[in-house]
């Protein structure tokens, strides 16, 4: 089968790119020194995770339990979940988890640590700890080194609950003072720090620097038009794994023609336009209703006409996979594997 057979709108990955991506991403911690941890939130596809633990990565990151839960039936062993797991049927879920993976989360507060334990200790496992530090990224995370040391003394004295570190996101240099400190202290109360997590694609390097043992990256498998400068970087083929095979349906003037892609298939991320559109980079997806997607082609030399097929890079990979069921893994213009989204739409 080829793309060509696809019914649309289509959302293919391009495995020549996503293998590249995967590889240079693997390379550069290696460079480093520094482990790898990557997050499967942008491909929620347990394929592609044992992709890139095979290519080198010591575990994944899921951000919710359902996520999780996706990635152990698929096979992964090794999970870290860098998010608050509060109330008793999350937890008894990630307890669950426990028996079949080994199981790593993050807590901000005594309160979430407490829960934990009473689930490890009801359900007989362990739950491997880490403290989530806010250095500066504004979100969660304790606010300041010795609230980090509190928490971690409070997390050993309690059953089923195995601390093994800190965590921080994002990875920048404004972090290194309070990790600085946080070690310190940590030394100080003979307290050891096995991990320190650092995160965001591209910042190996800075993870490193600032004195992380890994880090934790995601949307480089498929590098989205967002993380490219429309000014300085044109949207770029080579780096952008994700093709969504559209159809037109409609010209209804000789400036605009519609495909059958809308907000359902793309998302209604903004900025405009909504995505890279490879056979033709002048025409400019403008808008998108529910089922819609309206493009511009008044600069484009072609006569387009209905049934005509676009292919187009999401504006925000991640966020498009989470709308589909199945994607389609093409190496030039052929179907090798059709890949479940199975974490898709799993928030809980």
């Amino acid at each position: 089968m080829t793309i060509h057979d696809l019914d649309t709108p289509a959302l293919t990955i391009d495995l020549d790119i996503l293998e590249k991506n995967i590889r240079e991403t693997q390379e550069d911690c290696n460079t480093h020194n520094i482990h790898l941890r990557v997050h499967t939130k942008t491909h929620k596809i347990p394929e592609i995770a044992h992709m890139q633990l095979q290519a080198g990565a010591i575990g994944i990151v899921c951000q919710k339990v359902g996520e999780a839960e996706a990635m152990v039936a698929g096979g992964i062993s090794d999970i870290l979940i860098p998010y608050n797991i509060v109330g008793p049927l999350k937890v008894k879920r990630l307890t669950e988890l426990c028996k079949r993976a080994k199981m790593t989360v993050a807590v901000d507060s005594e309160i979430t640590a407490k829960g934990l334990s009473d689930g490890a200790k009801e359900n007989g496992v362990t739950i491997n700890m880490l403290v989530e530090c806010d250095s500066g990224g504004g979100r969660c995370g304790v606010q300041s080194p010795e609230a980090a040391l509190e928490l971690a003394q409070k997390i050993i004295g309690l059953p089923g609950l195995q601390f093994e570190g800190i965590m921080t996101f994002p990875s920048n240099e404004r972090a290194k003072p309070f990790l600085d400190q946080t070690r310190k202290l940590f030394a100080q109360a003979n307290v050891p720090l096995h991990t320190i997590s650092g995160g965001g694609t591209g910042t190996a390097e800075v993870s490193k620097t600032i004195g992380c043992t890994e880090t934790r990256i995601g949307s480089y498998v498929f590098e989205g038009l967002t993380r490219i400068s429309h000014e300085k970087n044109p949207p770029n083929p080579i780096t952008c794994a994700e093709r969504m095979i559209t159809t037109i349906v409609s010209t209804p003037t000789s400036d605009r023609v519609i495909i059958d892609g809308g907000q359902k298939a793309f998302t209604s991320y903004a900025p405009t336009p909504y995505g890279y559109i490879m056979e033709y980079p002048k025409a400019k997806i403008y808008a998108m209703s529910v089922e819609h997607g309206l493009v511009n082609v008044s600069e484009c030399d072609h006569t387009f006409t209905v049934g005509d097929r676009l292919s187009v890079i999401p504006l925000h990979q991640g966020m498009t996979t989470n709308l589909h069921d199945e994607v389609y893994a093409v190496r030039n213009d052929q179907v090798e594997h059709v890949w479940k989204v199975a974490g898709r739409g799993k928030v809980r």
